[in-house]
């Protein structure tokens, strides 16, 4: 009898055995699929917080040169609009869109590339408080010099401006001062090469520049290679007074009917300052869009 008890408590042992090796794998296989729930719910947190911090990062970030007054005178912070968001720009090329939907921006880092087909005609059409002035520009001897202000006048650089200048002296009106609306302006932070390289070997630049009523003409300092953004239009026969220097680079011209506002324009002129004036009046550039053929 003392055999046969203790092989059923032999056999009642290793049952036992078996029921609690059973339990702890079961607990085990549990404790494994919690485990695995937990870690798959901290990698889907994990790659949706990147992905939320990949969208918070993007950016649209631009950066400003001397620029210029021409005759008897003597460029970052970011400066842009207020919503740069859906820039339609070329991620390529660094152009604005040419329909003008890009987000203003006034101040760059270099110049920009070439933006423009030569080949083409493009037209600059100002749309002023006084009246439109539509110009030609010179694609085929200026090609550098026209690309840089349709660029500009893509990033909107020259909309809401204002003419800040105006001087009967040497018949001209002077803008494209974005920041500060006078010629010391910074400019949009670069200058670009004239266009033929002067001569200088005088010691006193010489261009191939004559000036006549009604051209859009680049202003610049008294260094060479140093135009920018600011702009002037002839708007009368003392424009001729130029002539000895030549050296500010013309690259459009304007019909009769532009000619007829840019004259209205400098007959606003009250005298004052270094400059030689400016209009009674605001006189504001809504716009300056480009047309292509």
């Amino acid at each position: 009898m003392g055999t046969e008890k203790r092989d059923r408590q032999r056999a009642n042992k290793e049952a036992g055995n078996r029921v609690a090796a059973a339990q702890a794998d079961t607990a085990a296989r549990r404790m494994r699929a919690t485990l695995g729930a937990i870690a798959a719910v901290v990698i889907a947190v994990v790659v949706i917080t990147l992905i939320t911090r990949g969208d918070d990062d993007e950016s649209t970030t631009t950066t400003a040169s001397d620029d210029a007054a021409p005759a008897t005178t003597a460029a970052p912070d970011t400066a842009t609009d207020d919503d740069n968001s859906g820039a339609a720009t070329d991620a390529e090329t660094g152009c604005p869109a040419e329909d003008g939907s890009s987000p203003r921006t006034l101040s760059f880092d270099s110049p920009p590339p070439m933006c423009i087909d030569p080949t083409q005609t493009h037209v600059a059409v100002f749309d002023t408080s006084e009246g439109e002035v539509r110009v030609t520009l010179n694609t085929t001897d200026t090609p550098m010099t026209t690309n840089n202000f349709v660029t500009l006048a893509r990033w909107g650089y020259y909309d809401g401006t204002t003419i800040f200048r105006t001087d009967p002296s040497i018949d001209i009106i002077q803008g494209g001062a974005p920041n500060t609306e006078a010629a010391n302006d910074p400019g949009p932070g670069y200058q670009i090469q004239d266009e033929p390289q002067f001569d200088d070997s005088s010691g006193q630049l010489l261009g191939p520049y004559r000036y006549v009523p009604g051209q859009l003409v680049m202003a610049r300092t008294g260094q060479p290679n140093s135009a920018s953004g600011q702009f002037f239009f002839t708007t009368g026969p003392n424009a001729a007074l130029l002539d000895g220097q030549g050296t500010y680079v013309v690259f459009g011209e304007t019909d009769d009917s532009g000619l007829g506002v840019l004259q209205q324009i400098i007959g606003m002129h009250v005298p004052g300052g270094r400059l030689g004036g400016a209009p009674s009046e605001t006189v504001t550039i809504n716009s300056v869009t480009i047309e292509v053929s």
